[in-house]
């Protein structure tokens, strides 16, 4: 095969975009910790960073609209007695953040009304806890808050468990046990599951209000951590790792199957951990390396990861988040946006866009996206309810509208295609005229195909008396072109008694009629036949007919040519023309006529 097939998809062309200097975030101190975390969270309204701060953990919360150079001395979140591992923003209250540190406790936190970090005062006020959740016994790695029930948090910790708590009441809820140190953890969109990898090289997929995992199997087999992410609605999930030989793998598995689907994918030999994040809405998979520059994405589609592009920088980042799909800026026709540490001194966003230059709103990019509705309560959702959140619209938002919400279940229009209701009107069931026309007439008399053809010639002998006339090419159109093309079908059954000999072969309405024409007024030949162009004649006529083309031809070029000769030397005599020759002038206008002339 000479050509390559390229996939359809509205998302093959989304590159990304990186942000002036000036509208990044500087005078960051990201911290210094090498526990395996993301080290930077963000949501629609505010961006957390795990700060270098003395005299404990401490992290940030920096508002998305105050761009540019921090002040050296910011209100800062403290609270905890060790250095702060993780952070995770409340999907259903831009204002609620948890942390967890290396002192085994979690916190939650309430962003001031109002809050900015640039003050008056000397010494801002820092903001401190509104609850503590205590009951781990070594420092806890990650949390993570679930996507469908309100107040529920998971945290995993060095123990070796993953303790549910209900924030409402402030109790652990449920807890996991493990056999070795977790190392990444995702809920499902229904947060009824939740997978989990661990340092033992395990994927567990945990039934979580059991306490007890739905399936437990091999994950990747190098020495270093592997990541996981529930890909949503979809009962798969995906993980990054390494090989045995240290390479950086991808993977896509089906709960309870002990085999990645389609096996290991190879990325490269980097060492640094890849963080994956998913896109619900537009079925993306976004990989951002640890210790590299480049964010790779993919397309999940039948059961695969397409590859669509990569976003490559010279600058390597540690930390990287990806804001909620209801944070996109629409207008600018953004599907996703990144904010990625830079040397630990800054953090530059990265904004991932469609090129299209339409002026109105883009629905086939921008389906609908959970929002800030939760489905379930705690209380709910403990007692064993399971729900999707709420959607929002996005076209309302593009509109400048407060977020329209619709059902959870709600199926994009792509899902029913648009031609599917088009047969039902279309007019072509009560036409069913066309069909017998379609059929082939009975073949004519041979007394029909002679006077037939006696007249096709008795045509073009007309034709041939006026080939010595200077104009007569212009009575040779486009349509004789397509009627040598058209075979069979010379059909010239109404014969007119103009010059407009030529037309007639074209015609496609003839052979829709019946074996045999009435005769129109001057011609007295029968028509000629609708499927017989096999005979001997016919044949001798499509000769006349191409010899005839082919002469026409040759007139006009030769006309063209020398129209081109008198055009040129028309304009050399202008050139060479002075004020005061008289013959000259003549001349030229002598050959401007003689070119219109031509011309016309």
């Amino acid at each position: 095969m000479s050509g390559r097939f390229v996939r359809a998809s509205k998302y093959r062309h989304v590159f990304g975009k990186s942000t002036r200097k000036d509208s990044c975030y500087d005078n960051i101190r990201v911290s210094r910790n090498a526990w395996d975390t993301n080290l930077v969270k963000v949501n629609p309204e505010y961006l957390a960073v795990n700060w270098d701060a003395s005299g404990g953990g401490a992290f940030a919360v920096i508002p998305l609209n105050e761009k540019g150079k921090l002040p050296d001395v910011i209100p800062l979140f403290r609270g905890h007695t060790a250095v702060v591992t993780d952070t995770d923003w409340n999907p259903f209250n831009d204002r609620v953040i948890a942390s967890a540190s290396d002192d085994g406790k979690v916190m939650l936190w309430q962003v001031p009304e109002g809050f900015t970090l640039f003050t008056d005062a000397e010494e801002p006020a820092d903001v401190s806890p509104f609850s503590k959740l205590t009951g781990h016994t070594r420092k806890v790695g990650q949390v993570l808050f679930n996507p469908a029930a309100e107040n529920i948090l998971a945290s995993a910790s060095g123990d070796l468990s993953v303790k549910i708590w209900d924030v409402g009441t402030g109790s652990t809820a449920l807890a996991l046990k493990h056999s070795d140190v977790i190392q990444s953890l995702s809920w499902n969109a229904s947060g009824s599951m939740l997978a989990t990898t661990s340092r033992d090289k395990k994927i567990r997929v945990w039934d979580v209000r059991q306490e007890r995992p739905a399936h437990e199997g091999p994950g990747h087999e190098g020495a270093k951590n592997s990541r996981v992410v529930w890909l949503g609605e979809h009962n798969r999930f995906a993980t990054t790792g390494f090989s045995k030989m240290s390479d950086r793998q991808l993977a896509l598995w089906e709960p309870g199957s002990d085999t990645p689907i389609g096996g290991f994918t190879t990325l490269d030999s980097i060492s640094g951990v890849c963080m994956p994040f998913w896109d619900d809405s537009c079925n993306c998979l976004y990989l951002a390396g640890k210790g590299d520059g480049n964010i790779r994405y993919f397309e999940y589609e039948n059961d695969k990861f397409e590859f669509l592009s990569e976003y490559k920088s010279p600058d390597p980042q540690r930390g990287v988040a990806f804001v909620p799909k209801r944070g996109v800026n629409v207008h600018e026709n953004e599907v996703m946006r990144a904010y990625k540490t830079v040397n630990d001194t800054y953090i530059e966003p990265i904004s991932f866009t469609v090129p299209r230059r339409a002026e109105t709103f883009q629905s086939d990019i921008f389906p609908p996206a959970i929002g800030t509705k939760p489905a379930v309560s705690a209380e709910e959702w403990l007692s064993g309810k399971t729900g999707i959140p709420p959607k929002i619209d996005f076209e309302s938002i593009y509109e400048g509208n407060a977020p329209v919400e619709i059902p959870s279940d709600y199926k994009p229009p792509t899902s029913t295609p648009a031609p599917a209701p088009a047969p039902k009107p279309a007019p072509k069931e009560p036409e069913p005229a066309p069909t017998p026309a379609v059929t082939r007439a009975p073949p004519p008399t041979m007394k029909d195909q002679q006077s037939s053809i006696a007249a096709l010639a008795s045509k073009y002998d007309d034709a041939e008396e006026d080939e010595d006339d200077t104009s007569s090419f212009e009575e040779i159109t486009k349509p004789p072109t397509r009627a040598a093309a058209a075979g069979p079908k010379i059909e010239t059954t109404h014969p007119s008694p103009t010059k407009t000999t030529t037309a007639a072969p074209p015609r496609p309405a003839s052979p829709v009629k019946s074996p045999t024409f009435a005769p129109s007024a001057g011609a007295t030949h029968a028509p000629a036949p609708a499927s017989g162009a096999t005979t001997p004649g016919i044949e001798q006529s499509l000769d006349e007919i191409k010899q005839l083309l082919e002469h026409q031809t040759k007139i006009i070029s030769a006309q063209v040519q020398q129209i081109g000769q008198l055009t040129a030397e028309l304009d050399s005599l202008k050139k060479r023309v002075g004020s005061g020759s008289q013959d000259q002038s003549e001349r030229i206008r002598q050959l401007e006529l003689e070119l219109e002339s031509l011309k016309s």
